[in-house]
Formats: C-alpha cells, sequence, structure tokens
C-alpha cells in the first residue's frame, strides 16, 4: 500500500534549479522594495504643502499665492504673518488687514487685531463671525452669476461672478454682488473702519482666480492701500483653551508601543528563521502491510457508531451481489435483476423472487438491517450447496432435491 506525503527530495538536478529560483524570489523582492522606496520618495518630494485654505504662500489649487502675486504686481506690499501679535504691529494707517475666518481666535482677540485697522477684509465667512461682527447671517438664496448693483465704486469694473455663498445683510450693512435676500459681499463702515466679508474660498483660489470677474473683485477689495498685512490663523496662534479626551494612547505607558513593535519585528523574525519551504509530493510505500480485514473492520465500526442502517445494508447486499455472481459464472458488472434471475434459475424458483432481496429498498432500523444480513446468507449457502459436487455417486446432497438437480447444477 502506497501513501501520498510531502517531504523534501533534493536531487543532482533539481537543487541548481532551486536556488536558481530563490535567488529570482529575491531579486524581485528587492526590486518591488526599491520601487516602493523610490515612489514614496517622489510622492513627499512632490507632495502639496500644509498650508491651509486661501495661504497666500499655498501653491496648491486652494492656496492664495496667485493672488498674492497678483498683489505685488499692482505695486501693493504684501505682508505674510502667522502671529497676532506681528499682525497687529504691522498694522498702520495705510493698511489693509487680510484674513480668512479665524475660527482659532476668541473674539475678544479678533476685536483687538482688528481695532488698529482701518479697512479689514475677511475671505471666508463663518456662522459666529458674521454673528460677532453683527453683519448679518447665511442666505439660502438661488446661486447664480451677478455684477456689483451696489454704490461702492471699488467694484463698477468687476464684472460677474458665481459666488459659492451668499449672505443675508443685517439693517445698515451694505451689500454688493446680489440683492436683499442674499448677497456675495457685505461692506460695513461703522466704528470708522471698513470691514469687508465675501466668501471667497473658491472664488479667490489658485485654481479658480483667473475665472469670470473673480480676479478684479480680489483687487478691488485688497488693493485699496499700498500695503496689505494677510493675517494667516492657525492651532499654534490660538488663544482658545481646550482639552482633549482621553485615548488608549495616552491612558497606556510610554514603553507599550516599543514593546508591541518589537513583539512584531519578533514574530517576523521567527517565522523567517522556522519557516520551511515543502519540496514536491513523492509516493513512498509504506513499510508495513495493513489487512484489508483491519480496513473492513474499521469501516464496520464507523457505521456502527453511526447507527447507519441503510448504508451498512448497501454494504451487505453489494458483497453478496459480488459473491453471488462469481459463484453464478456472471461479469462482475452484472446488474441485481440479472443475478437475482440467474440465482432463480440455479435453485428451480421462479423468476422475479428474489429481485426485492437484492433490489429491494434497503432497511431502516437494526431489526430489518438483521434480517436482510440472515436472508442473504442463506441465498448464498443455497448458491454455494447447488455449485458442489455430489459427495457419493447416487447420494443426493443434503441442500439438493435429487442427483439429477446436482447434476445439472454442475453443467450449468
Amino acid at each position: 500500500m502506497t501513501v501520498v506525503e510531502e517531504r523534501d527530495t533534493p536531487s543532482a538536478t533539481a537543487e541548481p534549479t532551486r536556488r536558481l529560483r530563490a535567488v529570482i524570489g529575491w531579486v524581485i523582492i528587492a526590486a518591488l522594495v526599491v520601487g516602493v522606496a523610490w515612489v514614496g520618495i517622489q510622492i513627499a518630494a512632490t507632495a502639496p504643502s500644509d498650508r491651509r485654505s486661501l495661504d497666500p504662500e499655498g501653491r496648491g489649487d486652494s492656496g492664495a499665492l496667485a493672488l498674492a502675486e497678483i498683489l505685488r504686481d499692482q505695486g501693493v506690499e504684501v505682508e505674510v504673518h502667522r502671529s497676532r501679535a506681528e499682525a497687529r504691529a504691522a498694522i498702520d494707517d495705510d493698511t489693509t488687514l487680510v484674513m480668512t475666518n479665524p475660527y482659532t481666535l476668541s473674539d475678544e482677540a479678533v476685536a483687538e487685531l482688528m481695532d488698529p485697522a482701518d479697512r479689514v477684509v475677511f475671505l471666508s465667512v463663518g456662522a459666529h463671525l458674521l454673528d460677532s461682527l453683527g453683519l448679518g447671517d447665511y442666505s439660502s438664496a438661488p446661486l447664480s452669476e451677478v455684477d456689483a448693483q451696489c454704490s461702492a465704486g471699488e467694484f463698477a469694473r468687476v464684472g460677474t461672478i458665481e459666488p459659492d455663498r451668499l449672505m443675508t445683510p443685517a439693517p445698515g450693512v451694505e451689500w454688493c454682488f446680489g440683492d436683499d435676500e442674499g448677497a456675495a459681499v457685505l461692506i460695513d463702515d461703522a466704528d470708522g473702519r471698513r470691514t469687508s466679508i465675501v466668501d471667497g474660498t473658491r472664488l479667490f483660489s489658485n485654481a479658480y482666480l483667473a475665472e469670470n470677474g473673480n480676479a478684479a473683485l480680489a483687487l478691488a477689495l485688497l488693493g485699496q492701500t499700498d500695503r496689505v498685512v494677510w493675517y494667516v490663523p492657525s492651532l499654534g496662534d490660538s488663544d482658545l483653551e481646550g482639552t482633549s479626551e482621553d485615548t488608549l494612547g495616552t491612558l497606556t505607558p510610554p514603553w507599550v508601543t516599543p514593546a508591541i513593535i518589537l513583539l512584531m519585528l519578533s514574530g517576523i523574525a521567527a517565522a523567517l528563521w522556522r519557516g520551511r519551504r515543502f519540496g514536491p509530493l513523492v509516493a513512498e510505500t509504506l513499510p508495513v502491510t495493513v489487512r484489508a480485514s483491519e480496513t473492513m473492520h474499521g469501516r464496520a465500526r464507523l457505521t456502527a457508531k453511526a447507527a447507519d442502517a441503510p448504508h451498512a445494508a448497501l454494504a451487505i447486499r453489494d458483497g453478496a451481489q459480488r459473491r453471488l455472481a462469481r459463484r453464478l459464472g456472471l461479469t462482475a458488472r452484472a446488474t441485481p435483476d440479472e443475478v437475482a434471475d440467474a440465482a432463480s434459475d440455479r435453485l428451480r424458483i421462479p423468476r422475479g423472487t428474489l429481485q426485492s432481496l437484492l433490489a429491494g429498498p434497503l432497511p431502516a432500523d437494526d431489526a430489518a438491517l438483521v434480517e436482510l444480513a440472515r436472508r442473504l446468507a442463506e441465498l448464498e449457502d443455497a448458491v454455494e450447496q447447488t455449485h458442489r459436487p455430489a459427495r457419493a455417486a447416487g447420494a443426493p446432497s443434503a441442500h439438493s432435491p435429487s442427483t439429477t438437480e446436482a447434476e445439472d447444477t454442475r453443467d450449468r
């Protein structure tokens, strides 16, 4: 008996091929690692900066470097400050203070920053900012291309723009590029200071500054003085105090993360060290011989344990049918009906008598299984007795009716 097992069987011809495949595999892995590293370096080298939206030094699509350069080309001095203290110190009488929505500052810090400026322009909108400045609120009016439609002379040559968001002006606040229901620009001249606000997140970005009258609107808002102090709000310059919620990283000791990484690396190293490569499948003769009776008894015990009477009956019937076919001179492929007819002829009983025994329904319980096995054993004994020659001339067999029948049986 043979069995198939996995084992390494190096040979003189297979060993060089195996080594060549291993070398090629490691070369491919090294090439992939180098390729991934090169792509990562290229992405890191060409990745966009961490500048926020409408940052005057941002080169990405959402930055405002193009607007800052246009102002410089028009003779306007643009100073970029990321500290509100430095920005406040740089403001004089001929300066325009420009910033996006200062959500990182408190209302007091915003008021302190705006205090020395005569012109203030906010390039993005926030609900809290509109409310704190008393300029109005967000509008639900439909968006469409609009022109100035106001008395402000600096907007006379702007043309049309397509704003992203409109605002409803508060009483006493002048609006431009819209109507009383919603306008793109709000202007307030209270307290001797002109405060303008517009949602220019898209209008003044590098990607859309050249569309419609976006650039002209930006120059009309920011180019009215010789100097522009552009303050860029950031969390690092915030005066708001907040507490962050505890996370798993803050609650665990600092040595946990290095320990986890060390364990992962150790596991990978152990897998590479102890891992083995299996060779091809090899058929090998076992050193012992397993007798068929052991297999038969093992299957019988499994069938008995499962209480599968139909399966056991089918096995008993198949074995009896093969033995009967051999004793009756039939082929191994004889059908149950053919075996039943041949046995009926041999026993001199009507045909069709044994069909239910060899091809009928299988028993469903142990009692019926025992009865079926008993009847099949009796049938095999009867056929075997007819197949034996008479023990003595003129003496009929104990299981055959006459000598003539025995001779007929022998002739068959």
